[in-house]
């Protein structure tokens, strides 16, 4: 009885693979402020740990080359994922799409089966609207104006 009614985006979601739910959650994740910040304070602990709470034993000394190496590493591996969660995002489109398509056309038919039973109904009342007018008026009702003679 109170079965929950899934959309078909609920259903697509449904059916991603791991690859493209990582992609997603990763994409929702370096897309955010909470990431930027993060990864501003993880570059400044570094620096900070390298050049001046253990400046003899740094393990990345100035210029930070690991540090630059492990930077070139997550930009090359985001530009793979914001694509691939690219990719995803043009298929939800297309079939937001092509789903808003087929909605719009059943309501075309829709509009058009209601557009002739309008016009039919219209045609009706002119025929009764006719067939009144030809009646012929044998008398007066109290106030005086005319009645049809089948009302009388």
């Amino acid at each position: 009885m109170n079965q929950r009614h899934t959309t078909w985006h609920v259903q697509h979601k449904a059916g991603l693979t791991r690859g493209e739910r990582a992609a997603d959650f990763l994409r929702n994740g370096m897309g955010s402020w909470t990431f930027v910040g993060l990864f501003l304070a993880f570059m400044a602990v570094w620096a900070a740990m390298n050049s001046y709470v253990s400046p003899t034993r740094a393990w990345d000394p100035y210029p930070f080359i690991l540090l630059n190496l492990f930077l070139s590493m997550v930009a090359g591996l985001q530009g793979a994922i914001l694509l691939i969660a690219a990719k995803r995002q043009d298929a939800i489109a297309a079939a937001m799409a092509q789903h808003d398509y087929e909605t719009d056309v059943q309501a075309k038919t829709e509009i058009d089966r209601l557009m002739a039973i309008n016009s039919r109904q219209l045609e009706l009342l002119e025929e009764l609207r006719s067939l009144l007018a030809q009646r012929p008026v044998t008398g007066t009702d109290d106030g005086g104006t005319s009645r049809p003679a089948w009302d009388a």
